[in-house]
């Protein structure tokens, strides 16, 4: 499959992927804003505050992110029913989502808060920085189950082929962060704990907002909102190779993370922060992936083979140009970028550096979050599974390359860039071949 992106034409599948990639731009650039909102009042209390930021928030997603597959398989499995015109369907599946997303959260949150030390300490927190990061943590967990309604609430919306919901939702929780944040953090002094309770109060309350629409599409089309124990297992049974997908990427980002916080203070400080503006550019790269899940799963429902394969070759050329976008924008605004996180040489200094590669990757990136969108969407989960630990396993080598040469920040963020080439290559593979286009209003 050839896509080049320098012969530059319109495209009948452009105002399908923009209409949905648009919106899903704003709502996932939305999700990062919320840390990297934290680390620019937090990064301003002191260096050990911003550390403890990067421990806990690392933590915290590898609990939440686990669960991606709630908005992932939910995206797919909707867009496949409704592509076969099964609406009904396409909802009930939606309910049984959020019902597992509740069971998950509160289960997390009873594992999790005795574990919450053993957690900061896995990481190789400082002493200076174990306290804030235990902080942070402790008081998060109780915002997980929202966070994972809203993993689910997304994954129906896109399904129905809807990204701008998700978009509304995104801006009002970003809002009532922010001001939140300022409010606890800033006016009432409650340090790095205000940080948490903002994060907590403001996600809660979009979770709040798609379970009320959902509740209300499942009224309109007659569908039970009781629990359906089947449906339940089905969909955590569907999400369990999306599970694992996710849990050996969230592999790279913990042992990343672990062995900046091993170098000291200062470079887990500029990780942090380069870390939150990689993944808030990961965010905006996945519009298009997001595109992708829905695109994808609808056309296969409905048997197209055809339409699929051209929508896949027009978002990987918009994969390409989106990434060479803003990786220019971060060298742009690279000189300026640090001092909005921290008045310390040394982290400034060394989040310069991190910054360059961070830039030069986008391309690849671009691409790659593009066709593991695809192949979720066409329900691929066991190829991405095995091609994520493939990936997982070449990074591993490097990081502990870099850390015990000494080669600081620039060569842990090299394995991070060998990391993403293997997924270049193993998804370029898959989407060359026919086995992941499997039609019907169920893969299986």
């Amino acid at each position: 499959m050839v896509a080049s992106p320098l012969r530059w034409r319109a495209n009948p599948h452009d105002r399908e992927i923009l209409r949905l990639a648009v919106p899903a731009f704003a709502a996932l650039v939305a999700e990062p804003l919320f840390l990297l909102t934290d680390s620019a009042i937090i990064g301003h209390l002191g260096t050990a505050q911003l550390g403890g930021l990067g421990v806990a928030g690392q933590a915290l997603a590898t609990l939440v992110y686990l669960c991606v597959f709630l908005a992932y398989g939910t995206t797919a499995g909707v867009a496949r029913r409704v592509g076969a015109g099964d609406m009904r369907g396409a909802i009930r599946q939606g309910v049984d989502g959020l019902w597992l997303a509740l069971a998950i959260g509160a289960v997390l949150i009873v594992v999790g808060w005795p574990l919450a030390p053993w957690l900061v300490d896995m990481f190789g927190a400082s002493p200076s920085v174990a306290p804030y990061a235990h902080t942070y943590l402790t008081v998060s967990l109780l915002g997980i189950p929202g966070m994972l309604l809203v993993l689910a609430g997304t994954g129906v919306m896109r399904g129905l082929q809807d990204t701008r919901t998700p978009l509304i939702v995104s801006i009002g929780g970003f809002g009532a962060n922010l001001v939140l944040n300022v409010v606890f953090v800033l006016g009432l002094g409650w340090g790095i704990a205000g940080s948490a309770w903002g994060t907590v109060i403001a996600q809660t309350g979009s979770a709040a907002v798609y379970v009320v629409m959902v509740l209300r599409a499942a009224r309109r089309h007659g569908v039970p909102i009781r629990p359906d124990l089947p449906g339940v297992r089905g969909a955590a049974s569907a999400g369990v190779h999306l599970l694992l997908r996710t849990a050996a990427m969230r592999v790279v980002l913990i042992v990343g993370t672990s062995i900046a916080a091993r170098m000291g203070d200062p470079e887990i400080a500029a990780y942090q922060v380069g870390f939150q503006v990689w993944t808030l550019l990961a965010f905006a790269l996945d519009a298009i992936a997001i595109a992708g899940q829905a695109i994808t799963g609808r056309h296969l429902g409905a048997a197209d083979v055809p339409a699929t394969r051209a929508a896949t070759r027009r978002m990987i050329q918009w994969g390409v140009v989106c990434g060479v976008v803003f990786g220019i924008g971060i060298l742009i605004v690279r000189p300026w970028l640090p001092a909005l996180f921290t008045g310390d040489d040394q982290v400034r200094n060394l989040l310069l550096g991190s910054l360059v590669l961070v830039a030069l990757m986008q391309p690849i990136a671009g691409v790659v979050f593009v066709l593991d969108g695809i192949l979720i969407g066409a329900g691929d989960g066991p190829y991405l599974a095995v091609t994520s630990v493939i990936a997982t396993v070449a990074f591993l080598p490097a990081a502990l390359l870099a850390y015990g040469t000494g080669t600081g920040l620039v060569g842990l963020w090299l394995a991070i860039g060998l990391w993403m080439v293997t997924r270049l290559i193993t998804l370029g593979l898959r989407a060359r071949g026919e086995a992941w286009l499997v039609t019907g209003a169920t893969r299986g």
